[in-house]
Protein backbone atom coordinates (compact mmCIF):
# COMPACT_ATOMS: atom_id res chain seq x y z
CA UNK A 1 0.00 0.00 0.00
CA UNK A 2 1.45 3.05 -0.83
CA UNK A 3 1.37 5.70 1.81
CA UNK A 4 3.03 8.93 0.53
CA UNK A 5 5.20 10.10 -2.84
CA UNK A 6 7.10 13.35 -2.39
CA UNK A 7 8.99 15.41 -4.52
CA UNK A 8 12.02 17.67 -3.12
CA UNK A 9 14.39 19.94 -3.99
CA UNK A 10 16.76 21.69 -2.60
CA UNK A 11 15.60 20.95 0.73
CA UNK A 12 11.98 21.73 0.73
CA UNK A 13 8.90 19.71 -0.54
CA UNK A 14 7.74 20.32 -4.08
CA UNK A 15 4.66 18.42 -3.82
CA UNK A 16 2.89 15.00 -3.39
CA UNK A 17 2.73 13.21 -6.45
CA UNK A 18 1.36 10.26 -8.20
CA UNK A 19 3.61 7.27 -9.30
CA UNK A 20 3.18 8.12 -12.74
CA UNK A 21 4.84 11.23 -11.99
CA UNK A 22 7.71 10.08 -10.85
CA UNK A 23 9.88 9.80 -13.48
CA UNK A 24 9.62 13.14 -14.86
CA UNK A 25 10.29 14.53 -10.67
CA UNK A 26 13.54 12.73 -10.89
CA UNK A 27 14.86 13.79 -14.16
CA UNK A 28 15.10 17.24 -12.67
CA UNK A 29 18.34 18.56 -11.62
CA UNK A 30 18.88 18.40 -8.03
CA UNK A 31 15.46 16.51 -7.02
CA UNK A 32 14.67 13.42 -5.60
CA UNK A 33 11.44 11.43 -4.64
CA UNK A 34 11.01 10.08 -1.50
CA UNK A 35 8.36 6.93 -1.87
CA UNK A 36 6.79 5.39 1.20
CA UNK A 37 5.09 1.76 0.84
CA UNK A 38 3.63 -0.74 3.63
CA UNK A 39 2.97 -4.04 3.24
CA UNK A 40 4.23 -3.67 -0.80
CA UNK A 41 2.23 -5.72 -3.19
CA UNK A 42 4.33 -7.99 -5.94
CA UNK A 43 2.49 -5.43 -8.25
CA UNK A 44 3.48 -2.48 -6.09
CA UNK A 45 7.02 -3.42 -6.04
CA UNK A 46 7.51 -4.21 -9.79
CA UNK A 47 5.62 -1.09 -10.44
CA UNK A 48 8.55 0.89 -8.08
CA UNK A 49 11.10 -1.44 -9.93
CA UNK A 50 10.58 -0.21 -13.12
CA UNK A 51 10.35 3.35 -12.23
CA UNK A 52 13.73 3.67 -10.13
CA UNK A 53 15.41 0.92 -12.11
CA UNK A 54 15.90 -1.38 -9.06
CA UNK A 55 17.88 -4.19 -9.44
CA UNK A 56 16.12 -8.01 -9.23
CA UNK A 57 18.05 -9.53 -6.28
CA UNK A 58 17.04 -6.54 -4.20
CA UNK A 59 13.57 -6.30 -5.02
CA UNK A 60 13.21 -10.11 -4.51
CA UNK A 61 14.75 -9.75 -1.00
CA UNK A 62 12.28 -7.47 -0.51
CA UNK A 63 9.28 -9.04 -1.60
CA UNK A 64 10.00 -12.03 0.56
CA UNK A 65 10.80 -10.72 3.68
CA UNK A 66 12.59 -12.05 6.79
CA UNK A 67 15.93 -10.98 5.41
CA UNK A 68 19.09 -10.32 8.29
CA UNK A 69 19.79 -6.61 8.50
CA UNK A 70 22.32 -6.10 6.05
CA UNK A 71 23.43 -3.19 3.49
CA UNK A 72 24.06 -3.53 -0.58
CA UNK A 73 25.13 -1.76 -3.13
CA UNK A 74 24.01 -2.41 -6.70
CA UNK A 75 25.41 0.17 -8.55
CA UNK A 76 24.60 3.57 -7.41
CA UNK A 77 21.82 2.16 -5.63
CA UNK A 78 21.85 1.13 -2.06
CA UNK A 79 19.36 -1.85 -0.44
CA UNK A 80 19.12 -1.62 3.39
CA UNK A 81 17.04 -3.77 5.13
CA UNK A 82 16.24 -3.52 9.19
CA UNK A 83 14.39 -5.25 11.62
CA UNK A 84 11.35 -3.60 13.67
CA UNK A 85 10.97 -4.54 17.03
CA UNK A 86 7.98 -3.35 18.96
CA UNK A 87 5.67 -4.48 21.54
CA UNK A 88 2.38 -5.39 21.39
CA UNK A 89 -0.16 -6.84 23.29
CA UNK A 90 3.06 -7.75 25.82
CA UNK A 91 4.69 -9.81 23.13
CA UNK A 92 8.12 -8.69 21.13
CA UNK A 93 7.50 -9.05 17.57
CA UNK A 94 9.60 -7.94 14.83
CA UNK A 95 9.16 -6.29 11.57
CA UNK A 96 11.33 -5.00 8.94
CA UNK A 97 11.54 -2.26 6.52
CA UNK A 98 13.37 -2.37 3.34
CA UNK A 99 15.37 0.89 2.26
CA UNK A 100 16.07 1.63 -1.64
CA UNK A 101 18.82 4.63 -1.88
CA UNK A 102 19.77 6.40 -5.17
CA UNK A 103 21.20 9.77 -5.90
CA UNK A 104 17.35 11.01 -6.80
CA UNK A 105 15.31 9.06 -4.89
CA UNK A 106 14.82 6.94 -1.37
CA UNK A 107 12.45 3.98 -1.40
CA UNK A 108 10.98 2.69 1.99
CA UNK A 109 9.03 -0.55 2.46
CA UNK A 110 7.54 -1.88 5.75
CA UNK A 111 6.30 -4.99 6.45
CA UNK A 112 4.55 -6.34 9.51
CA UNK A 113 4.87 -3.37 11.80
CA UNK A 114 2.16 -0.99 12.71
CA UNK A 115 4.68 1.67 13.69
CA UNK A 116 5.44 3.86 10.58
CA UNK A 117 7.77 7.30 9.38
CA UNK A 118 5.65 9.56 9.44
CA UNK A 119 7.03 11.88 12.20
CA UNK A 120 10.60 11.02 10.49
CA UNK A 121 9.28 12.95 7.23
CA UNK A 122 7.78 15.31 9.17
CA UNK A 123 11.64 16.32 10.93
CA UNK A 124 13.19 15.98 7.71
CA UNK A 125 10.71 18.72 6.33
CA UNK A 126 11.53 21.05 9.30
CA UNK A 127 15.17 20.90 8.33
CA UNK A 128 16.00 21.77 4.89
CA UNK A 129 19.17 22.39 5.33
CA UNK A 130 20.10 18.92 6.24
CA UNK A 131 17.46 17.60 3.63
CA UNK A 132 19.59 19.51 0.89
CA UNK A 133 21.95 16.68 1.35
CA UNK A 134 19.39 14.26 -0.55
CA UNK A 135 18.36 10.60 0.00
CA UNK A 136 21.34 10.31 1.83
CA UNK A 137 19.94 12.23 4.73
CA UNK A 138 16.65 10.34 4.74
CA UNK A 139 18.59 7.05 5.01
CA UNK A 140 20.06 8.39 7.64
CA UNK A 141 16.73 9.47 9.19
CA UNK A 142 15.18 6.72 9.03
CA UNK A 143 18.08 4.59 10.19
CA UNK A 144 18.26 6.98 13.43
CA UNK A 145 14.34 6.82 14.32
CA UNK A 146 14.59 2.74 13.89
CA UNK A 147 17.66 2.53 16.76
CA UNK A 148 15.70 4.92 18.58
CA UNK A 149 12.83 2.46 19.41
CA UNK A 150 15.45 0.15 20.32
CA UNK A 151 15.91 2.26 23.67
CA UNK A 152 12.41 1.71 25.69
CA UNK A 153 11.99 -2.11 24.42
CA UNK A 154 15.44 -1.87 26.13
CA UNK A 155 14.26 -0.18 29.81
CA UNK A 156 10.92 -2.61 29.55
CA UNK A 157 13.31 -5.84 28.77
CA UNK A 158 15.94 -4.19 32.14
CA UNK A 159 12.26 -3.42 33.82
CA UNK A 160 11.10 -6.93 33.76
CA UNK A 161 15.03 -8.05 35.14
CA UNK A 162 15.11 -6.09 37.87
CA UNK A 163 11.39 -7.17 39.05
CA UNK A 164 12.47 -10.57 38.45
CA UNK A 165 15.88 -10.57 40.19
CA UNK A 166 14.42 -8.45 43.37
CA UNK A 167 11.76 -11.24 43.49
CA UNK A 168 13.89 -14.53 42.91
CA UNK A 169 14.04 -15.46 46.87
CA UNK A 170 10.66 -14.91 47.61
CA UNK A 171 9.03 -18.40 49.50
CA UNK A 172 7.11 -20.41 46.58
CA UNK A 173 7.93 -18.13 43.52
CA UNK A 174 11.32 -19.75 42.58
CA UNK A 175 9.43 -22.02 39.26
CA UNK A 176 7.61 -18.67 38.29
CA UNK A 177 10.58 -16.91 38.20
CA UNK A 178 12.45 -19.03 36.24
CA UNK A 179 9.90 -18.94 33.86
CA UNK A 180 9.98 -15.39 33.46
CA UNK A 181 13.69 -14.91 33.07
CA UNK A 182 13.81 -17.81 30.33
CA UNK A 183 10.95 -15.86 28.67
CA UNK A 184 13.23 -12.49 29.11
CA UNK A 185 16.21 -14.27 27.72
CA UNK A 186 14.60 -15.20 24.46
CA UNK A 187 12.80 -12.02 24.26
CA UNK A 188 16.36 -10.41 24.48
CA UNK A 189 17.77 -12.75 21.97
CA UNK A 190 15.55 -12.02 19.74
CA UNK A 191 16.37 -7.85 20.04
CA UNK A 192 20.10 -8.84 19.79
CA UNK A 193 19.68 -10.57 16.67
CA UNK A 194 18.27 -7.43 14.91
CA UNK A 195 20.07 -4.85 16.92
CA UNK A 196 23.74 -6.78 16.56
CA UNK A 197 24.33 -6.74 12.34
CA UNK A 198 22.92 -3.28 11.94
CA UNK A 199 26.35 -2.00 13.25
CA UNK A 200 27.86 -3.71 10.38
CA UNK A 201 25.25 -1.56 8.60
CA UNK A 202 26.59 1.56 10.62
CA UNK A 203 29.97 0.98 10.13
CA UNK A 204 29.86 0.89 6.56
CA UNK A 205 28.11 4.05 6.29
CA UNK A 206 30.70 6.19 7.66
CA UNK A 207 34.20 4.98 7.92
CA UNK A 208 36.09 3.27 4.69
CA UNK A 209 34.72 3.39 1.38
CA UNK A 210 31.74 5.40 2.18
CA UNK A 211 28.99 4.98 -0.81
CA UNK A 212 28.36 8.17 -2.84
CA UNK A 213 24.98 8.78 -2.15
CA UNK A 214 25.74 8.89 1.81
CA UNK A 215 29.06 10.86 1.66
CA UNK A 216 27.82 14.15 2.84
CA UNK A 217 25.94 12.57 5.62
CA UNK A 218 28.73 9.86 6.68
CA UNK A 219 29.01 11.94 10.37
CA UNK A 220 25.35 11.06 10.93
CA UNK A 221 25.99 7.31 10.32
CA UNK A 222 29.11 7.29 12.97
CA UNK A 223 26.28 8.35 15.64
CA UNK A 224 23.71 5.65 14.83
CA UNK A 225 26.84 3.19 15.25
CA UNK A 226 27.77 4.75 18.24
CA UNK A 227 23.94 4.31 19.93
CA UNK A 228 24.46 0.95 18.07
CA UNK A 229 27.09 0.02 20.29
CA UNK A 230 24.97 1.30 23.80
CA UNK A 231 22.40 -1.25 22.25
CA UNK A 232 23.97 -4.04 22.11
CA UNK A 233 26.09 -3.70 24.95
CA UNK A 234 22.94 -3.07 26.84
CA UNK A 235 21.18 -6.36 25.39
CA UNK A 236 24.51 -8.43 26.24
CA UNK A 237 24.27 -7.44 29.85
CA UNK A 238 20.66 -8.82 30.14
Amino acid sequence: MLINCVAYQDGKKLADIAIEEIEQWVRKPGCFVWVALRDATDDELRQMQQEFDLHDLAVEDASHGHQRPKIEEYGDTLFVVMKLPEFRDGELLIGEVAIFVGPNFVMSVRNNSQQGFLGVRERCEREPENLKQGSGFVLYALMDAVVDRYFPLLDELETELEEIESQMFEHGAARANIQRQYALKQRATLLRHAAAPLLEVAGKLHGGRVPAVCANSQEYFRDVHDHLVRINTAIDSI
